[in-house]
């Protein structure tokens, strides 16, 4: 697709997913779901849409040669290694550099690396209405996905007047962003008909997004057009890292979505999941007659409502007796958690395992 550019986010650290995922190989390069790791997904989802010289990854400090190493047609100059976490806004807005000192002003498509998706077609649909749309305006488009059910753990978009139908894709004005509802304002959204999931995926043409930047975040813009002059010498890295640590740490939502003007949502009905964590998986494994989800040797006795991950093939584990646990079992490591202290795994791995 000519004067396009996808750019896949690549550099969380999977923390939710411990003891699976770990600091040296997070979550977006595991195979949890199939064969293909989560970041190789994201690439098979879009790579017939483009070539592979027109995909961007940024990842996080160490991970370039994992990324290489799941998509070896993606040339190395585009997997974009950021030297510290600075949030997604640092990101984009490096993305958006890089893209305008090597495309010119392409259409940016901004997707994750760690969200399931399916089915694939419907996706892309989606995605090349959003992209011909922003290839007309100067709007800044997001993805919003129709929920099934009252999610908590997700931000949600708040629609406003219909603005196009695209052979019944239908786009709206975005009217406000809402963080993380409790369970009574999230079941109020999901009745009112007029809000969506916020998937965390973008399109809008780089001058667009740049133009958005330098109003709200300059400083960002400012310091990597710095860095940028250096893209592709042997004085980058050492330019970029410069750079990215004076940024202060903010989301391109808090930064930037909340506050533009011109902000547009595809309606997306295809299946959409941030798996953010075993919690989240869970929802994706077929429930036994007592509501017990597992993978792996598993035995259960008058044990309900449980998720039991377990990787090695030789190893069982049993539950008796106990409910509502997530049980992950990973070479010499086993994790028990409730089903809702599970965003406390973050906590546990923040304190005892970030160097693993």
């Amino acid at each position: 697709m000519d004067n396009v550019v996808f750019v896949i986010m690549a550099g969380g650290t999977g923390t939710r997913f411990w003891p699976l995922s770990t600091s040296k190989r997070p979550k977006q390069f595991l195979q949890i779901f199939d064969n293909r790791s989560l970041l190789q997904m994201s690439y098979d989802h879009i790579i017939s849409l483009t070539s592979p010289d027109r995909v961007l990854v940024l990842t996080g400090n160490g991970f370039p040669s994992l990324v290489y190493e799941q998509l070896p047609d993606i040339p190395k100059t585009n997997i974009i290694e950021e030297p510290s976490r600075r949030d997604t806004a640092a990101a984009v807005t490096l993305a958006a550099m890089i893209c305008r000192a090597r495309f010119g002003n392409p259409v940016m498509v901004v997707l994750t690396a760690d969200h399931y998706i399916d089915p694939a077609e419907s996706f892309r649909r989606h995605i090349l209405s959003g992209i011909h749309a922003a290839q007309k305006t100067d709007d800044l488009y997001t993805f919003g996905i129709t929920p099934t059910f009252p999610a908590t753990g997700y931000g949600y978009l708040q629609m406003g007047e219909q603005v196009t139908d695209d052979n019944g894709i239908i786009h709206h004005a975005v009217k406000q962003f809402h963080e993380k509802p409790d369970t009574v304002t999230a079941l109020s959204y999901l009745k009112s008909g007029r809000f969506y999931w916020n998937s965390g995926m973008f399109a809008w043409k780089t001058s667009t997004i740049i133009e958005e930047l330098e109003k709200y975040l300059p400083d960002h813009v400012r310091a990597l057009e710095r860095a940028i002059l250096y893209d592709r010498t042997p004085e980058w890295e050492k330019a970029l890292e410069e750079s990215f640590g004076a940024l202060k740490r903010i989301s391109i939502d808090v930064g930037v979505m909340e506050r533009a003007e011109h902000v547009r949502c595809v309606e997306s009905s295809f299946s959409w999941c941030d798996v953010g964590g075993w919690r989240a998986l869970s929802a994706h494994i077929p429930a036994d007659e007592h509501n017990n989800r597992t993978k792996g040797r598993v035995l259960t006795l008058d044990a309900t409502g449980n998720f039991v991950y377990c990787e090695d093939t030789d190893e069982t584990v049993a539950l008796i007796g106990v409910s509502d646990l997530v049980v992950v079992r990973i070479g010499s490591r086993t994790l028990i958690v409730p089903y809702d202290r599970t965003e406390n795994i973050k906590t546990l791995v923040e304190q005892y395992f970030m160097d693993d």
